[in-house]
């Protein structure tokens, strides 16, 4: 029989807190699939992936006997596919481009990498945005500024230098700020920044909050100029928009999505990778309470993982539910 999950705002940001904390694993849970800690790496404290992640701990502690799950802050992609790797971590938020890169061995990985997929989720947005006042109006303008590249091994910092790459630009053509979404947002408001990249769900918090804050102020740049090259790099990178209503734009705000996918170790148990996936959609509602974005959790897409192998356990649930 299913329960009701009450999340409740105080028993979340304890829960987040406390998996903050980190910590060395000190048991093998995930591959003996008898019960233990689990640890879920998430992304910078503001955004959805730190969200999410908190609520996935929150559904897992309340309905899979014999577990205690924590949410890790994490830089993101590259940083959760080396802890999964390296057992720091059992479960990762990961966008689907740098997840492929890590199974194919390029890019930020100098080797195939044994993670699996349990299930693609939500697409990720690439948020651009300058100070108005900066001359920006494209990132070929950004030659010479000061341009956080998001935080370092992250996703976002993947597809930051992919994009200045494509606007015939590198990291030494701008002064780079490496920064995670927190000091970056800080630093767009105090002028210390003139622009930022960031790749994440809708509404990311902090950029929520930098776009109340320094309404008129700021801008997004269009990314569709860029999507032809993008797309040379990855099939993955689509053609999409960041609705106005997200964050209090004048207009839509052309740009590039890519999935987000959930990811494991090859070693974690069938039994507890069944139990992680069904999860995902029995729990679905409790999911969305903590932030829409889980509202795109869909069990007919969710195996479209973009290359990236499900792992046995994952094919096992979607196999039970071929219908939905």
């Amino acid at each position: 029989m299913r329960r009701p999950l009450r999340l409740a705002a105080g028993l979340i940001a304890g829960m987040l807190a406390l998996g903050a904390c980190g910590g060395e694993r000190t048991d093998n849970a995930a591959s003996n699939g008898n019960g233990g800690r689990l640890s879920i790496a998430t992304g910078n404290t503001t955004g959805v992936y730190y969200v999410l992640g908190g609520g996935y701990a929150a559904v897992i502690n309340a309905h899979l006997s014999g577990y205690r799950a924590t949410a890790e802050a994490t830089g993101a992609s590259v940083e959760n596919v080396r802890r999964v790797v390296s057992g720091q971590s059992d479960i990762a938020f990961c966008l689907a481009d740098t997840a492929f890169d890590a199974v194919s061995g390029q890019g930020s990985f100098d080797s195939k990498q044994p993670i699996r997929a349990l299930a693609r989720v939500y697409s990720n947005y690439t948020h651009v945005i300058v100070r108005a006042d900066s001359g920006i109006n494209k990132i070929e303008d950004m030659k010479g500024k000061k341009i956080s590249t998001g935080s370092p091994k992250s996703g976002t910092e993947v597809i930051a230098l992919r994009l200045l790459k494509a606007a015939g630009l590198t990291k030494d053509d701008i002064k780079q700020q490496a920064l995670a979404l927190p000091e970056t947002t800080d630093g767009m408001k105090n002028g210390s920044i003139d622009g930022l990249f960031w790749s994440g769900g809708l509404p990311t918090a902090g950029i929520k909050d930098l776009a109340s804050a320094m309404k008129g102020k700021i801008k997004f740049l269009d990314l569709s100029p860029y999507l032809t090259k993008m797309q040379g790099v990855s099939p993955l990178y689509v053609g999409a928009s960041i609705r106005k209503d997200a964050y209090g734009l004048d207009a839509d705000a052309p740009t590039i999505a890519v999935p987000n996918v959930i990811i494991v170790r090859d070693t974690m148990s069938n039994d507890l990778a069944a139990k992680l996936t069904a999860l995902l959609f029995d729990y679905k509602a409790d999911l969305i309470k903590v932030h829409p974005e889980a509202k795109n959790i869909d069990v007919k897409t969710a195996q479209e993982t973009g290359g990236i192998p499900l792992h046995p356990g994952a094919q096992q649930y979607y196999a039970q539910h071929k219908n939905g």
